[in-house]
């Protein structure tokens, strides 16, 4: 069912429980060895955070990974838990949701006020829109960047097949190493910015692999000019003049991961992803994941989503909108997480 949602709404009863428990800072958070850990003080049961190395042969070369365990894992030992995937932005690293999202203490505070547990995959994607790049990219130019805080080692990979990186390499290792259940109703994706339209691209890439996807201020519809504030009709990138302008200051980025004609962006565009992937769910194809996707009213990417937004409701694609008040921040990311995180556990199977 399609919902929109716009400035603030009052969230779920679960939610806003689990909001009250954050704010009041009565949930820690352990690191290290998998396990469960107690919360200081209160021996409150939490979940626990650890960092794996993994190997990715659709990048060829290790990249971190940090893991989620919910407060069960170590004691349930018969028990499987649904997967979900959540992608940082670009500029960031594998450590975003923790250090400045909380999603750790976001997850068991709602396990504390009775919602169902996971386990959460959080990968290093770099800055690579979780895509397979249009062209390779500069790897001598990368190498030589000096004012990168990571490693040239890790981050100038030779191979440029982020999707396939998320979607085979980093399931495969979730698969293997932890009590996942090891199937597509179990798995979800989300992630914010270049993360957000990179969870809805590649669940709209491999919906054999997930089943639910969420974006926070994702960038949704990149080939996006106008108007602004958006009304129909859209008006949309036709040239690489125009492509560069709607691009703005990511264009360094993005020509190489989209090349620089309207081929290579509408192929990964996330409005023209769903309309294939409709039009192959119509002949007995795979079905559309399901969608969630949000935005601060005062983004810089608010439009886009807005046109997103009203693709899909032109195609009678089910989805949920929402806009709220607030920009393109930790401090929105932080608080709207716990959507994300009940939205694709109320689409994901838990058995």
């Amino acid at each position: 069912m399609q919902q929109v949602m716009r400035r603030a709404v009052r969230p779920p009863l679960c939610l806003a429980a689990a909001l009250v428990l954050l704010a009041a800072g009565s949930v820690s958070v352990s690191s290290g060895q998998s396990g469960t850990g107690t919360g200081t003080g209160t021996g409150t049961v939490t979940g626990t955070v650890r960092t794996d190395s993994v190997w990715s042969p659709s990048l060829g070369t290790y990249k971190a990974l940090v893991v989620y365990l919910p407060p069960s894992y170590r004691t349930a030992t018969r028990t499987r838990y649904p997967l979900l995937v959540y992608l940082h932005g670009r500029g960031g690293n594998e450590r975003n949701w923790v250090d400045a999202g909380r999603l750790d203490r976001t997850m068991d505070s709602l396990v504390r006020t009775g919602g169902p547990e996971a386990i959460i995959a959080m990968p290093d994607g770099d800055d690579g829109w979780y895509a397979t790049w249009n062209q390779l990219g500069d790897v001598n130019a990368c190498r030589a960047d000096t004012v990168r805080r990571e490693s040239a080692a890790t981050y100038c990979v030779p191979w440029t097949r982020y999707d396939d990186y998320i979607a085979r390499d980093i399931v495969s290792h979730m698969d293997t190493r932890y009590r996942t259940i090891a199937r597509r109703e179990s798995r979800g994706i989300a992630g914010l910015s270049m993360g957000g339209v990179g969870a809805l691209t590649v669940a709209l890439q491999y919906p054999d692999v997930f089943a639910a996807a969420a974006s926070h201020s994702g960038v949704v519809s990149p080939r996006y000019l106008g108007p602004k504030p958006f009304v129909p009709p859209p008006r949309y990138a036709n040239t690489t003049a125009e492509l560069q302008s709607a691009a703005r200051t990511l264009w360094s980025n993005l020509k190489w991961v989209m090349g620089k004609d309207t081929i290579g962006w509408n192929a990964r565009d996330p409005g023209h992803m769903v309309q294939r992937l409709q039009a192959r769910a119509a002949t007995g194809g795979p079905h559309i994941p399901h969608l969630m996707f949000d935005v601060g009213v005062d983004d810089a990417y608010v439009d886009q989503n807005r046109d997103l937004h009203a693709t899909l409701t032109r195609l009678g694609v089910a989805h949920r909108y929402a806009e709220w008040t607030g920009a393109h921040s930790w401090s929105y990311w932080q608080m709207h997480a716990a959507e994300s995180v009940q939205f694709l556990l109320g689409n994901v199977s838990g058995r």
